[in-house]
């Protein structure tokens, strides 16, 4: 944990805000004295006068949402194609676009390693190979 006057808690960055803004030192200057990026300077500069002090408190990182993270439904359907018909992820994501799904290729492919199912011997559960051999022409 820092202590309260290190430059960059919210008290170190409402001193830094002031010193630029009230005393009028040019933001390189309170950069170069705060041990900072001049950039950083201006992003808590901005933040101050947006929105007070409150800007300048920490947020957290997280994201509010994950908008690409696929549907359960879908997943749940990638794997029963893939156990049930033993289609590869290029079919797997053909048939899901046609039904109106969004998704691409790679996202299948990634499902399909993340629930183990990736290779075709996965699927067996004696690991054999459920490859189709290739027929004898007989002429």
């Amino acid at each position: 944990m820092t202590h309260a006057n290190a430059p960059l808690t919210p008290t170190g960055r409402l001193r830094m805000v002031h010193r630029h803004l009230h005393d009028g030192i040019p933001q390189a200057h309170v950069a170069a004295e705060f041990r900072v990026s001049r950039p950083t300077v201006a992003t808590w500069v901005a933040r101050y006068r947006a929105e007070g002090e409150a800007g300048l408190l920490d947020r957290p990182s997280r994201p509010h949402c994950s908008p690409a993270q696929l549907d359960p439904e879908v997943v749940a359907q990638i794997q029963t194609l893939r156990r049930r018909e033993k289609w590869s992820a290029r079919r797997i994501h053909h048939h899901l676009v046609s039904e109106g799904h969004q998704v691409c290729l790679r996202t299948v492919g990634r499902w399909l390693h993340r629930l183990g199912i990736s290779r075709l011997p996965d699927l067996a559960p004696t690991g054999e190979d459920l490859r189709q051999r290739p027929q004898k022409i007989t002429a």
